[in-house]
């Protein structure tokens, strides 16, 4: 692509994120042909704020006594959230996130694995760029908060490695 596409898909971008706003969208993907070697595609979306609404649980009859049950009841006050957490391992870019290095391979890590200081992961794709997110330092992974294939921003919390 040349300098002068850049400037002209800059403004390009800016005009589909406009589109985007104004029209109430979530998603819009485009593909802007140059020629036979030269294109560009864009996907533009518009990360919706996630509102995580813990449902309560089915009722559960306890045989204890009362005062067994009230620190129970008092527990759900304040609900997470994972940016904060210490142990939180948050996305350096915005892009799709790949919890496997292909299709139907298996996970780089699930819920309970063992990681190392600076073991891949997961994959960030960004410009067509697959980006190896390293384990900022070593623990177990205890949350796994994305899903494979979607999007995330910059800062979102990818997981919990305590």
């Amino acid at each position: 692509m040349s300098k002068q596409n850049t400037d002209t898909d800059v403004a390009f971008i800016s005009a589909l994120a406009e589109l985007l706003n104004k029209n109430d969208l979530t998603e819009l993907s485009v593909k802007r042909e140059y020629g036979e070697d030269d294109s560009l595609e864009v996907r533009v979306v518009k990360q919706a704020t996630v509102v995580t609404v813990a449902a309560a649980p089915a009722p559960v009859v306890h045989h204890a006594a009362p005062a067994a049950a009230a620190p129970a009841a008092a527990a759900p006050a304040a609900p997470e959230d994972p940016a904060q957490h210490p142990g939180a391992v948050t996305s350096p870019m915005v892009g799709t996130v790949y919890l496997a290095a292909e299709p139907g391979a298996s996970p780089f890590v699930t819920v309970g694995a063992q990681v190392s200081e600076g073991q891949t992961v997961l994959i960030i794709e960004a410009m067509k760029t697959m980006n190896h997110i390293p384990a900022p330092r070593a623990g177990t992974v205890k949350r796994i908060l994305v899903e494979d294939g979607h999007p995330v921003e910059y800062g979102a919390p990818l997981m919990i490695i305590e």
